[in-house]
């Protein structure tokens, strides 16, 4: 028997590229003999946030680039009469969603438009993600889901599917995931749910390659240096090595180390890589490959030099993010040789002391300005990615930041507000001291660039309006002379002169400190920004 699985993608234009989740979850499904199918809606207009273009966009920190020269719009039909159409001619056997947390409220609006086809048919409604993982309390709530998984879903999906197709109706002992019981017990107390214990880490190497069939081929268009490519994420590693506070990683660590054999960092062997980058670049011609990995270099020199070799034989560029910790003279020479073209650095906070108290990053400014050099040695462009609003933080703080970005040569940086995503260890700082309360979902700028009822943090020390001014004028304080910041303070503000002087500094930006797009050959260069963030996680 042939299932029919519908995965909903709850997603903003310009936010996240294709989910390899979902796209590796098609593959083992398909493996199988099921049929899937995805509906996504990143080119739809809606009303729960705007796209992250915007926000970029603000703080100066992205290339402008056009999608439309690639013939890359927008849809002119409405997301809930299309979803409508399609769950309707498809009738799924099994519907699942994946959604980060920013994107939480657009997924419910997903689940309550497919409530009456889940009612009527009895179909069971799974959702997994980075969000689903850390917050599964919140998730099982609604009405719609019947089962969260929580951590990896691979095993737990396919365990799932083999019992429907048998005809099974009770899924409560299915590992990694909490399901809401059925039987007379559940029709009392909608609150009685199994949770269950966390399997071991799957074995990463006995993967299919990720179906990239599944979703339109617009969805593969990505900017990258002012270019818009043909690009898809590639996963070499699983988790990280690194604690950072701020960061799911080391949660989704001890979430594995108390309840399986642990094990969660991962790295996918050399040889399935480079059938995967073949096979994309040669059968589905990609033009650009993005390794989404958290710290990309967390490898040793033999996985090092491994890498190196396979990837001379792909011969296309690629992009990468790693910490300035990891990069050296050698790997710079040797990346750049095969096609490395962009990377980014997570610089995150500029003040020593802090940095290593709150964010668990123990390296000095001077070393990181030291190891920053390099990648300008062997001409790559590099991004810096900082942070601001951290639970204590100042502006004054924040400050230090902006120093520590005037002293490296990047060709751009950018910060974000810091959000107290559930599943990092400040988010339980945040909780503890008050900041936040458990239940609280929050948005991310990139999706919400107004920064309003998002969750930030209202601190008295360093309230939203004064996190608004650093990231509005953060890339002019790092770029302009210090003789013109007081201009630039003024344009913090946000009323009619601030916004006015605001905007002839931005001209001025643009004109002398944006880095040139690289070479456009499918069209030209129009005031149109688009930005990635990684899809983190693997979990349905």
């Amino acid at each position: 028997m042939s299932l029919k699985i519908l995965f909903l993608y709850p997603n903003l234009f310009g936010t996240n590229m294709i989910p390899p989740a979902i796209a590796l979850f098609s593959a083992m499904l398909k493996e199988k003999g099921h049929q899937v199918e995805v509906f996504d809606t990143t080119y739809y207009l809606v009303d729960t946030g705007t796209n992250s273009d915007k926000a970029m966009e603000d703080t100066l920190a992205v290339i402008p680039s056009n999608l439309a020269s690639r013939g890359i719009k927008m849809k002119e039909t409405l997301w809930e009469d299309d979803l409508n159409i399609h769950i309707n001619r498809f009738k799924p056997d099994l519907i699942g969603i994946s959604a980060t947390e920013d994107m939480w409220e657009l997924g419910e609006k997903l689940l309550n438009n497919i409530k009456d086809y889940k009612v009527e048919n009895n179909v069971p409604v799974i959702a997994g993600g980075v969000f689903p993982t850390f917050a599964p309390e919140l998730v099982i709530k609604n009405e719609v889901v019947d089962i969260v998984c929580v951590g990896e879903g691979e095993n737990a999906l396919l365990d799932l599917c083999e019992r429907i197709k048998n005809g099974e109706k009770d899924f409560s002992n299915i590992t990694n995931c909490w399901v809401k019981t059925i039987g007379p017990e559940y029709l009392k107390n909608r609150n009685v749910i199994r949770k269950n214990p966390i399997s071991k880490p799957v074995d990463v190497n006995k993967n299919p390659i990720i179906d990239l069939s599944l979703f339109e081929t617009n969805r593969l268009f990505r900017p990258m240096g002012g270019q818009i490519y043909k690009m898809f994420p590639v996963e070499t590693i699983r988790g990280c090595p690194y604690t950072c506070t701020f960061c799911n990683s080391p949660d989704q660590m001890k979430l594995y180390n108390e309840q399986s054999d642990g094990g969660f960092f991962r790295k996918k062997r050399i040889d399935l890589i480079s059938k995967e980058l073949k096979h994309f670049k040669n059968d589905e011609g990609v033009e650009y490959n993005y390794f989404w990995a958290d710290t990309f270099l967390a490898m040793n020199k033999k996985e090092f030099e491994e890498f190196v070799e396979m990837y001379s034989e792909i011969k296309i560029p690629f992009w990468m993010q790693t910490r300035p910790e990891t990069i050296t003279d050698y790997n710079m020479k040797k990346l750049k040789e095969v096609g490395l073209d962009r990377i980014s650095f997570g610089i995150e906070h500029g003040n020593e002391e802090f940095r290593k108290k709150i964010l668990d990053r123990r390296w000095s400014n001077e070393n990181i300005i030291e190891k920053l050099k390099l990648p300008n040695k062997y001409d790559i462009s590099y991004t810096l990615n900082n942070i601001t609003g951290f639970p204590t933080e100042t502006k004054k703080l924040a400050f230090d930041t902006i120093e520590l970005n005037r002293q490296i040569d990047a060709d751009n940086s950018n910060i974000s507000t810091f959000v107290p995503f559930h599943g990092t260890p400040l988010r339980k700082m945040c909780e503890d001291l008050g900041l936040i309360k458990p239940e609280t979902l929050v948005k991310s700028t990139a999706s919400n660039p107004d920064e309003k009822d998002i969750g930030q943090l209202n601190m008295p020390q360093y309230p939203p309006h004064e996190i608004r001014e650093i990231r509005k004028c953060f890339n002019l304080y790092v770029k302009f002379p210090k003789n013109r910041w007081k201009e630039i303070e003024r344009a913090e503000k946000d009323d009619a002169e601030g916004n006015r002087i605001y905007d002839y500094l931005k001209q001025e930006f643009l004109e002398k400190y944006m880095p040139k797009p690289n070479a456009d050959p499918h069209g030209g260069i129009e005031d149109f920004v688009c930005i990635d963030s990684a899809n983190n996680g693997l979990a349905i």
